[in-house]
């Protein structure tokens, strides 16, 4: 069951993340500072998603991994804490950074140095999670066996 909730909260994390991600880079490609004003705040709301699968896939995480010592485990939990850092400390604190400026209208020099800023710690994100799910896939006998 652990498993189970560990993949489900996992899979909710990764594909919230990328969401937030896609609708972010198009919007600001393609889209009006409106249309980009209305994702940023649907992006915060989409935390109250987001931040509740990160704390249930951790603590699953932690439980499942306890006593495992083998390097897929190991890399899977150094991996974890950077994950969980960038997400709190850079990702968060800049959705609502930006949607504060959005929401106002001020899309200026410091609003796109934070959003590229967002864009770059969500890509490592999304990478540092996708090899999390490699790992834990390979770990669980249902991924591609390393060579």
């Amino acid at each position: 069951m652990k498993t189970r909730v560990h993949a489900i909260a996992g899979s909710i994390g990764f594909l919230m993340i990328c969401l937030f991600w896609m609708s972010t880079a198009i919007s600001e490609l393609f889209a009006s500072h409106a249309t980009i004003a209305m994702v940023k705040g649907l992006i915060l709301k989409g935390m109250f998603i987001l931040v509740p699968a990160m704390i249930i896939v951790g603590a699953s995480g932690m439980a499942l991994g306890r006593r495992r010592k083998d390097a897929l485990a190991r890399a899977k939990k150094r991996r974890m804490p950077i994950i969980a850092l960038n997400g709190l400390l850079i990702l968060v604190p800049a959705a609502w950074f930006l949607a504060g400026k959005a929401a106002a209208g001020a899309f200026n020099g410091a609003f796109y140095t934070v959003q590229v800023v967002e864009l770059i710690a969500g890509a490592a994100n999304l990478t540092m999670m996708g090899m999390n799910i490699r790992d834990g896939l390979k770990m669980t006998g249902r991924g591609r066996r390393a060579r």
